[in-house]
Protein backbone atom coordinates (compact mmCIF):
# COMPACT_ATOMS: atom_id res chain seq x y z
CA UNK A 1 0.00 0.00 0.00
CA UNK A 2 1.57 3.34 -1.04
CA UNK A 3 2.13 5.98 1.63
CA UNK A 4 0.13 9.21 1.15
CA UNK A 5 2.18 12.15 2.58
CA UNK A 6 -0.94 14.34 2.75
CA UNK A 7 -2.35 11.98 5.41
CA UNK A 8 0.79 12.09 7.58
CA UNK A 9 0.08 12.98 11.23
CA UNK A 10 2.96 15.46 11.22
CA UNK A 11 4.45 17.82 8.66
CA UNK A 12 8.05 18.74 7.97
CA UNK A 13 8.88 22.41 7.73
CA UNK A 14 9.04 22.04 3.94
CA UNK A 15 5.62 20.39 3.80
CA UNK A 16 4.13 23.06 6.06
CA UNK A 17 5.66 25.74 3.85
CA UNK A 18 4.32 24.16 0.66
CA UNK A 19 0.83 23.62 2.10
CA UNK A 20 0.52 27.00 3.85
CA UNK A 21 2.25 29.21 1.28
CA UNK A 22 4.49 30.67 3.99
CA UNK A 23 8.24 30.69 3.45
CA UNK A 24 10.30 28.35 5.62
CA UNK A 25 12.01 31.40 7.13
CA UNK A 26 8.59 32.83 8.04
CA UNK A 27 7.63 29.57 9.73
CA UNK A 28 10.82 29.60 11.76
CA UNK A 29 10.12 33.22 12.69
CA UNK A 30 6.54 32.39 13.71
CA UNK A 31 7.87 29.58 15.86
CA UNK A 32 10.45 31.86 17.50
CA UNK A 33 7.61 34.25 18.38
CA UNK A 34 5.42 31.52 19.87
CA UNK A 35 2.79 31.57 17.13
CA UNK A 36 3.28 27.93 16.15
CA UNK A 37 5.18 25.09 17.75
CA UNK A 38 7.00 21.99 16.65
CA UNK A 39 8.68 19.02 18.16
CA UNK A 40 12.18 17.90 17.28
CA UNK A 41 13.03 14.46 15.95
CA UNK A 42 16.06 12.51 17.11
CA UNK A 43 17.88 14.10 14.16
CA UNK A 44 16.83 17.60 15.39
CA UNK A 45 14.37 18.15 12.52
CA UNK A 46 11.18 20.11 13.09
CA UNK A 47 7.86 18.28 12.95
CA UNK A 48 4.59 20.20 13.05
CA UNK A 49 1.17 18.90 13.99
CA UNK A 50 -1.51 19.28 11.34
CA UNK A 51 -3.07 22.05 13.45
CA UNK A 52 -0.11 24.25 12.43
CA UNK A 53 -1.74 24.67 9.00
CA UNK A 54 -4.75 26.41 10.52
CA UNK A 55 -2.58 28.45 12.89
CA UNK A 56 -0.40 29.67 10.02
CA UNK A 57 -3.51 30.56 8.00
CA UNK A 58 -4.87 32.45 11.03
CA UNK A 59 -1.58 34.34 11.51
CA UNK A 60 -1.30 35.27 7.85
CA UNK A 61 -4.93 36.45 7.64
CA UNK A 62 -4.52 38.60 10.76
CA UNK A 63 -1.25 40.03 9.43
CA UNK A 64 -2.90 40.94 6.11
CA UNK A 65 -5.35 43.17 7.95
CA UNK A 66 -2.56 44.78 9.94
CA UNK A 67 -2.74 43.04 13.30
CA UNK A 68 0.66 43.05 15.06
CA UNK A 69 2.26 39.66 15.72
CA UNK A 70 2.27 40.24 19.48
CA UNK A 71 -1.51 40.70 19.40
CA UNK A 72 -1.90 37.57 17.28
CA UNK A 73 0.31 35.60 19.68
CA UNK A 74 -1.80 36.74 22.64
CA UNK A 75 -4.98 35.67 20.83
CA UNK A 76 -3.56 32.22 20.07
CA UNK A 77 -2.26 31.86 23.63
CA UNK A 78 -5.78 32.41 24.95
CA UNK A 79 -6.97 29.27 23.15
CA UNK A 80 -6.78 25.95 24.99
CA UNK A 81 -3.46 24.19 24.35
CA UNK A 82 -3.42 22.42 21.03
CA UNK A 83 -6.75 23.83 19.86
CA UNK A 84 -6.71 25.61 16.56
CA UNK A 85 -8.67 28.80 15.96
CA UNK A 86 -12.02 28.25 14.30
CA UNK A 87 -14.60 30.48 12.61
CA UNK A 88 -16.09 31.57 15.94
CA UNK A 89 -12.64 32.47 17.29
CA UNK A 90 -11.93 34.58 14.20
CA UNK A 91 -15.30 36.36 14.50
CA UNK A 92 -14.76 37.14 18.19
CA UNK A 93 -11.16 38.28 17.77
CA UNK A 94 -11.75 40.31 14.63
CA UNK A 95 -14.58 42.16 16.36
CA UNK A 96 -12.17 43.07 19.15
CA UNK A 97 -9.53 44.18 16.64
CA UNK A 98 -11.99 46.38 14.72
CA UNK A 99 -11.55 49.43 17.00
CA UNK A 100 -7.76 49.20 16.75
CA UNK A 101 -7.97 49.00 12.95
CA UNK A 102 -10.43 51.91 12.79
CA UNK A 103 -8.01 54.07 14.79
CA UNK A 104 -5.12 53.08 12.55
CA UNK A 105 -7.21 53.98 9.49
CA UNK A 106 -7.92 57.42 10.98
CA UNK A 107 -4.21 57.95 11.62
CA UNK A 108 -3.36 56.98 8.04
CA UNK A 109 -6.04 59.31 6.68
CA UNK A 110 -4.60 62.19 8.75
CA UNK A 111 -1.14 61.33 7.47
CA UNK A 112 -2.39 61.29 3.89
CA UNK A 113 -4.17 64.63 4.34
CA UNK A 114 -1.04 66.31 5.75
CA UNK A 115 1.37 64.70 3.31
CA UNK A 116 0.60 67.13 0.50
CA UNK A 117 1.12 70.13 2.82
CA UNK A 118 4.45 68.72 3.93
CA UNK A 119 5.70 68.04 0.43
CA UNK A 120 4.64 71.54 -0.62
CA UNK A 121 6.41 73.08 2.36
CA UNK A 122 9.49 70.87 2.34
CA UNK A 123 10.63 72.09 5.74
CA UNK A 124 10.22 68.98 7.88
CA UNK A 125 10.75 71.34 10.79
CA UNK A 126 10.20 69.86 14.21
CA UNK A 127 8.86 73.25 15.19
CA UNK A 128 5.93 73.36 12.78
CA UNK A 129 5.69 70.12 10.79
CA UNK A 130 2.59 68.08 11.62
CA UNK A 131 4.28 64.91 10.39
CA UNK A 132 7.57 65.24 12.25
CA UNK A 133 6.01 66.93 15.26
CA UNK A 134 2.34 66.00 15.66
CA UNK A 135 0.60 68.33 18.06
CA UNK A 136 3.73 70.52 18.21
CA UNK A 137 5.06 68.51 21.16
CA UNK A 138 8.58 69.93 20.78
CA UNK A 139 7.50 73.51 20.07
CA UNK A 140 6.94 74.11 23.76
CA UNK A 141 10.57 73.23 24.56
CA UNK A 142 12.67 74.28 21.59
CA UNK A 143 12.82 75.21 17.93
CA UNK A 144 14.78 73.61 15.12
CA UNK A 145 14.63 70.77 12.68
CA UNK A 146 16.16 68.13 14.94
CA UNK A 147 16.76 67.29 18.54
CA UNK A 148 20.31 67.19 19.82
CA UNK A 149 21.20 64.92 22.73
CA UNK A 150 21.69 66.78 25.97
CA UNK A 151 25.29 66.80 27.18
CA UNK A 152 26.02 67.28 30.82
CA UNK A 153 29.39 67.84 32.36
CA UNK A 154 31.15 68.60 29.07
CA UNK A 155 32.93 71.92 28.40
CA UNK A 156 30.58 72.80 25.52
CA UNK A 157 27.37 71.76 27.29
CA UNK A 158 26.12 75.33 27.42
CA UNK A 159 27.09 76.18 23.84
Amino acid sequence: MPHDPSKAPELTVGQLSARSGAAVSALRFYESRGLISSRRTAGNQRRYGRDALRRVAFVRAAQRVGIPLATIRDALAALPQGRTPDREDWARLSEGWRAELDERIKQLQRLRDHLTDCIGCGCLSLETCVLSNPGDAFGERMAGSRLLPERRGTPDAGA
